[in-house]
């Protein structure tokens, strides 16, 4: 099944790329989710829309997103949140929390959309999240949750 994907999958695309996946993986995973909408023929205005949005918040070059992700590895991020006793958190940390941590601590502002947390933060302590800053170049970035 032909898909348009609306949103950056991780190893299938990026928004705006036409990608052919079984007819379950996009019933069940890519439309439930809104990650991707059906193939039509007049899909393709959608396409040059979401890639002309795309092409307006992307890192324009190579070297910038190495010199950003410099500049993010060196930073101490620390993102305060909720926590009860034991430092088990209520709620766990979204996305859009880690982005404005980053810009807090004097980071680039980060598209949410772009941030990978390959579980969910619950608790206090560090973990480690990965931004995607370019087709080529991926950070990780250490991340210190603190009650508060």
């Amino acid at each position: 099944m032909k898909v348009i994907l609306t949103h950056e999958v991780s190893d299938l695309g990026a928004a705006g790329d036409v990608v052919d996946v079984k007819d379950g993986y996009a019933r069940n995973f890519l439309f439930r989710r809104g990650l991707a909408t059906a193939w039509t023929k007049g899909g393709q205005k959608q396409v040059d829309a979401i890639a002309k949005g795309r092409a307006t918040r992307a890192v324009k070059s190579l070297e910038e997103a190495q010199s950003i992700k410099g500049n993010l590895e060196s930073k101490s991020v620390t993102v305060p949140a909720h926590a009860g006793q034991g430092g088990r958190l209520f709620g766990a940390v979204s996305t859009a929390d880690i982005a404005a941590a980053v810009k807090a601590a004097g980071g680039p502002e980060l598209d949410k959309r772009t941030i990978e947390v390959p579980t969910p933060i619950k608790t206090t302590g560090t973990h480690a999240a990965m931004i995607r800053l370019h087709p080529e170049v991926r950070a990780t970035i250490e991340l210190e949750v603190v009650a508060g």
